[in-house]
C-alpha cells in the first residue's frame, strides 16, 4: 500500500500483521478519490473503522486539513501510528482506540463536524446507514459533506437515507463502493436529484 497523490504521495504504508484486517487496496483507494474529487480545501475527515488510516491519509494528503482516525483493535491503532508517522501528519491526526457508536458519541460531545467520512468496516457488518443517521443527527456534518461506505458487494444499501442522498456506487469483485452526500433539511428540496459526478 502506499499513498497514491498530493503531500505524502509515495510513501509506503504497512499493512495491520495478521488475516482480521482487510485494507482498501490501491486501485479501489484511487477509484474513491475519483469519484469524491482527487483534491480538497481544508475540512476534518472522520475515518471510523481506520485499520491501517490509509483512506484518512490519503485524504490529508489531498488537502483534508485534520483526520480523525478511530479503531477498536490495539494492533490497528499501532499500525496508525505508525502510517501516520511516515506520512509526516504530526499534528494533523488525531488516533483513539474506541468502538465505532461511542467514538461518535464522543466527538459529538466536542462539536466537530467533518466534510469527509469514511466507513469501511468489517464486511458482515452491515448498518453503517444507521451509524450515518447517528453522524446527521448529532449534526456532526458540514452541508454537503460525502459519505464513503465501503461494504461486500452482495449487500446493496438504500439509493436514499433520511439525510443522504446516493451518489454513486460501483463494484471491484467482492468489494463495493457506496458513495452518499448529505443534506440538511433546508438545504434539500423534496424530489430534488443530487447531481453525479462522471
Amino acid at each position: 500500500m502506499r499513498v497514491i497523490a498530493g503531500e505524502a504521495k509515495g510513501r509506503t504504508l504497512k499493512a495491520v500483521p495478521g488475516m482480521n484486517t482487510r485494507p482498501t487496496t490501491d486501485k479501489v483507494k484511487e477509484a474513491i478519490f475519483s469519484m469524491i474529487g482527487p483534491y480538497f480545501d481544508g475540512g476534518m475527515a472522520l475515518d471510523l473503522f481506520a485499520g491501517t488510516g490509509g483512506l484518512g491519509i490519503e485524504a490529508w494528503s489531498r488537502g483534508i486539513e485534520r483526520t480523525v482516525f478511530v479503531d477498536r483493535e490495539r494492533i490497528s491503532i499501532d499500525t496508525i501510528r505508525q502510517n501516520v508517522e511516515t506520512a509526516k501528519m504530526g499534528s494533523a491526526a488525531e488516533i483513539y482506540k474506541n468502538d465505532a457508536e461511542r467514538a461518535l458519541k464522543a466527538l459529538a460531545k466536542r462539536e466537530q463536524k467533518f466534510r469527509l467520512v469514511f466507513l469501511d468496516p468489517p464486511y458482515k457488518m452491515i448498518t453503517m446507514d444507521s451509524l450515518m443517521t447517528q453522524l446527521a443527527q448529532n449534526q456532526m456534518l458540514e452541508p454537503d459533506a460525502i459519505i464513503v461506505v465501503e461494504h461486500d458487494a452482495a449487500h446493496r444499501y438504500p439509493e436514499k437515507l433520511e439525510y443522504f442522498d446516493q451518489l454513486k456506487h460501483a463494484k471491484y469483485g467482492d468489494i463495493a463502493v457506496s458513495i452518499y452526500q448529505y443534506y440538511s433539511d433546508d438545504s434539500h428540496q423534496d424530489g430534488s436529484e443530487s447531481d453525479v459526478n462522471e
